[in-house]
């Protein structure tokens, strides 16, 4: 029943083959499966190599131990994990084998195989509820900062990221280490993860105070780059720049006005079709010559990729005939936004390679340098997750991963060309995702104050899920500009993007009346585009508030840089929870509308409308005031003033 091979502890009961061993600082791996053997994929943990475990046996239970993390298995299978010697995770049993105070003809077990064709098995795994705070897991369009009583659906989306890992209040953090769609649910009764389509069960899981664990965490599954100096202050972008002049004119304006502008970046339908990864030279005569002049203003070129590849375009012969197309079980595309387009399978290594050689011929080779992955959940025109066939699986077995290799097929490519200050934006991740220098971007979202309270939760779970290099659309992506109180939302909005990771102007500004440059049925002129996203297109009295920040910006970029060098030294996140600085705090773990950005400033930025005044809770010790320069003892709350032009804000001394 209990054996040990090659230092890892074995449990075989009915059919069942269930190993744990020890993987990096006090963690341990906990694997299962309905057959003998493993499958060979590592997925997040990929390459990560295995620790020295101290093992037990006796002939009722086990015991392996590594670090400040255990755990136990008795000898009918259930298991117990234990940060610090504290169980912090038992398994969920309610059935006759056990002598337990419930009704043991309910024959509810903790691990759950139930076999589906093909040799998979739908998959449950229970534990016991625990009075505990959760959190991390990615990205999520809720304002709940604390996922303790939340269902989180593990399957990727327009503005929904699955990253499966979190940290518990309770001193440890768990990686559900599978692809798989499926849903989690923290309930008050149960805690209960759900894969829809596996071979295994396969998690990991780590003691210590969250800065601790987010470190034991990201040496495993990867760590950021150093973020490139040149991208850490303004990004301007909009849906979407139609021409190169129009490009131009807009950095020329910037450079004008005396504001420096990071990078520019050119969105969707600026190709000649969906899978011609390619400028239409219509609109685009001379890219080589555009980015030559961006770069004499300090701007770097960001351009978008999209992965769907449209029927009528030049490479979908030769890319499904390759085998390099996900493939719809039911109907004849994949996506139908202007095309009716297959997707590229990032999965496959031939694939990436595929995309990447376009990409470096026809971007790269002008001195393009960043690239922006749109589309990178996939997006399907349909979410039926049983309907895709992927190089490594199906959806339902491992769609979760995609993003991650798309991110990797550019990441790789840049490597090979020699490029270091690699930065790319992406709008979907899975944990893993930021070791390819990958910028998630929180999606499609709406232009209104409850979105922004759903992006300020959303940020910090991110970063606490290991995904540190994050932003959002600043004011919204779908907004009427029009709307009685927008100036209001936006200026909101960029005093807090200020102390995001990145400061990113975009958005599909309407209402629009301009019209398509021209009526083909294809290339540049095609598409739609929405109003001027400039600073300076919203009033002067706004324009007046947006400078003034983004020179803050451009002020704070040492402390910056300093912030993003420990994001890739020991994984820690930019934006960052009050908790993760401030663990012995107990305020600090409900403190859900203020964070640090770094170890050193505080920033509450206002969420609501019409509020002019905020409570912010300072934690022990002095704080400076950065808007009055008055400095304040810690240990209680304070009232701030917060008139539209002012996010409060303030430094640790």
């Amino acid at each position: 029943m209990f054996t040990e091979r090659d230092g890892m502890l074995y449990f075989s009961r009915r059919g069942e083959t269930l190993r744990i061993f020890a993987q990096g600082r006090d963690g341990l791996r906990v694997q299962s499966a309905m057959s003998p053997a493993f499958a060979p994929q590592d997925w997040a943990l990929e390459g990560a190599p295995r620790a020295a475990a101290h093992i037990e046996i006796s002939q009722d239970a086990a015991y392996i131990e590594n670090g400040r993390m255990a755990a136990r298995i008795d000898r009918l299978g259930k298991l117990r994990l234990y940060a610090d010697g504290k169980c912090v995770l038992e398994e969920y049993y309610r059935c006759y084998e056990y002598d337990m105070p419930h009704t043991p003809s309910l024959r509810v077990v903790a691990r759950e195989f139930t076999p589906a064709r093909g040799g998979d098995h739908a998959l449950t795994l229970r534990f016991e509820a625990r009075d505990e705070k959760l959190f991390g897991m990615g990205q999520y369009q809720q304002s709940c900062l604390d996922l303790k009583g939340c269902t989180l659906e593990l399957a990727q989306r327009n503005s929904q990221a699955s990253v499966p890992f979190l940290i518990s209040s309770l001193g440890y953090g768990f990686l559900w280490n599978n692809p798989a769609v499926g849903s989690v649910t923290f309930a008050k009764n149960v805690t209960q993860w759900q894969a829809q389509s596996t071979r295994q069960l396969d998690y990991w899981v780590s003691a210590g105070t969250p800065k601790e664990v987010v470190r034991n965490y990201t040496a495993l599954s990867g760590r950021a780059p150093e973020f490139p100096e040149n991208a850490l202050g303004l990004w301007q972008c909009k849906l979407r720049y139609r021409t190169q002049e129009e490009v131009l004119e807009v950095a020329r304006e910037y450079h004008r006005r005396g504001i420096p502008l990071d990078v520019i970046v050119i969105d969707f339908f600026h190709w000649t079709r969906q899978g011609e990864w390619k400028f239409d030279p219509v609109y685009w005569p001379d890219p080589a010559a555009m980015v030559r002049e961006l770069k004499s203003y300090g701007t770097r070129c960001m351009i978008s990729i999209w992965p769907t590849v449209d029927k009528k375009s030049e490479n979908f012969a030769e890319m499904r005939d390759l085998g390099l197309l996900i493939r719809p079980e039911r109907g004849s595309q994949c996506f139908d936004f202007l095309g009716d387009s297959y997707i590229y399978d990032a999965t496959n290594p031939e694939a990436r390679s595929y995309l990447w050689e376009k990409c470096r011929a026809n971007y790269a080779a002008y001195g393009i340098d960043m690239f922006w992955l749109d589309e990178a959940e996939p997006e399907y025109s349909a979410y039926e997750f049983d309907n895709y066939r992927y190089f490594l699986g199906t959806d339902l077995q491992v769609g979760n991963v995609y993003p991650v290799m798309h991110a990797r097929a550019f990441y790789e490519g840049q490597r090979a060309q020699g490029q270091k200050d690699i930065c790319n934006l992406i709008r979907c991740a899975w944990a893993g995702s930021q070791k390819y220098g990958a910028v998630l971007w929180s999606g499609d979202i709406q232009g209104n104050f409850a979105s922004l309270r759903d992006q300020f939760a959303a940020g910090l779970n991110v970063g606490l899920a290991g995904i540190p290099w994050w932003t959002t659309d600043i004011g919204g992506f779908f907004v009427n500009v029009k709307e009685e109180g927008y100036k209001e939302l936006l200026l909101r909005w960029f005093e807090w993007a200020v102390f995001c990771p990145v400061l990113r102007m975009h958005g599909d500004k309407e209402p629009s009346d301009i019209l398509p440059l021209d009526e083909r049925e294809w290339g540049g002129g095609f598409c739609h585009t929405g109003l001027p996203n400039e600073l300076w297109s919203f009033g002067e009295d706004v324009f007046e508030v947006l400078s003034r920040y983004a020179a803050l910006r451009v002020k704070m970029k040492p402390y910056l840089k300093q912030v993003m060098r420990e994001a890739s030294e020991n994984g820690s996140p930019v934006m960052r929870a009050m908790f993760y600085e401030f663990p012995e705090d107990a305020r600090c773990w409900t403190a859900d509308e203020q964070y640090m950005f770094g170890p050193k400033y505080l920033v509450a930025p206002v969420l609501y409308e019409g509020m002019r005044s905020r409570e912010v809770y300072l934690p022990a010790g002095r704080w400076r005031d950065m808007n009055t320069g008055r400095t304040l003892e810690g240990g209680g709350t304070v009232t701030a003033d917060a008139p539209l032009d002012v996010i409060p804000v303030y430094e640790r001394l």
